[in-house]
């Protein structure tokens, strides 16, 4: 899928010298490669634009001379200030699942028929993996789940500039002994995944005919497969934003997602070495092992200054 993506072509050099650090570009899924975007060095950067502005440079960036998507390490498309959010209960069926699991069961049907929608924080930008990198469950918790989601990429203006691919990871058990414990079964190094590209809005005419497919493999096989249509998200994006800017500025912009249809029953719940995969059409695909605890993202706090850090064994991370 084209979109734009944030990158490192020359992982081995000082991130802080000419050239070394983080860049954004263009992704080209035919010429499998990366045009660097003028005027734009962060995502946070491009967020604080208007649509308009944002079109005109992707344009722009096709014409800038490109590098081939090979040598392109692609990095967790948020940086800079930008926060992720996420969206509960705006599926049929993430009601139905909150009800098995929680004995305030209540509590989710009034806000499925609410005006306001259920919002919480995510990430901050530092604590997001992308394609290749693991996904954590927590040590603490006994029923676990990923949730796929499509993210809505947000412009300071609260405008959709583009699309991406969600994992929510969350723990069942921590959230249905009580609600509050919320932030505990949804906020967590390793809780939250965005594939690496960001797919412009004016690529994608119609969201809701777009579906969202999830498999787990475990041991070489499938454990768990689901899909649904984004037909059946109950807010729009557009109420959703517009929920999420009321209550303060976003200067770098906001990710939001946009809440799951796809919630495995009580019977099922995430191991350790488990694979994760997560497509949407017409958005893109992310895929991530999964390991249980802080083990294997010790090197998060090391990338938050250095992208050199992330793991280097995913390879380059670059999409189909």
């Amino acid at each position: 899928m084209d979109g734009f993506v944030r990158y490192l072509t020359d992982p081995d050099q000082d991130p802080r010298g000419a050239g070394g650090g983080a860049r954004v570009g263009w992704y080209s899924a035919g010429r499998a490669a990366v045009h660097p975007v003028p005027g734009a060095g962060t995502m946070a950067a491009l967020l604080r634009l208007p649509l308009p502005e944002i079109r005109a440079l992707a344009d722009r960036a096709r014409r800038e001379a490109a590098v081939p998507a090979a040598d392109a390490v692609l990095l967790p498309p948020v940086d800079g200030g930008t926060e992720v959010w996420a969206s509960g209960v705006t599926y049929d069926r993430s009601r139905e699942a909150r009800g098995e699991e929680s004995t305030d069961a209540d509590l989710y049907e009034r806000v499925y028929d609410a005006r306001r929608p259920e919002l919480f924080f995510k990430a901050v930008p530092w604590r997001v993996v992308t394609g290749g990198e693991p996904v954590a469950v927590r040590r603490d918790s006994a029923l676990d789940v990923p949730e796929p989601e499509l993210a809505l990429f947000a412009t300071a203006f609260g405008e959709v500039a583009g699309y991406g691919v969600c994992n929510d990871m969350s723990s069942r058990s921590i959230e249905g002994e009580n609600a509050l414990y919320l932030p505990q079964a949804k906020v967590y190094a390793g809780s939250c995944a965005l594939a690496p590209v960001v797919r412009p809005a004016w690529l994608v005419p119609d969201w809701r005919a777009l579906r969202v497919s999830m498999s787990v493999e475990r041991a070489g096989a499938a454990a768990f497969t689901g899909d649904i249509g984004l037909s059946a998200l109950r807010r729009e994006p557009d109420d959703l934003l517009s929920h999420l800017f009321a209550g303060q500025p976003f200067p770098d912009g906001a990710v939001l997602a946009t809440g799951t249809g796809i919630v495995p029953d009580m019977d099922f719940t995430l191991e350790e070495g488990d694979v994760v995969r997560i497509a949407i059409d017409g958005v893109g695909e992310l895929s991530n092992p999964v390991v249980r605890g802080t083990a294997g993202l010790e090197w998060l706090a090391a990338a938050r200054d250095d992208p050199r850090a992330r793991p280097r064994e995913r390879g380059t991370g670059a999409p189909e």
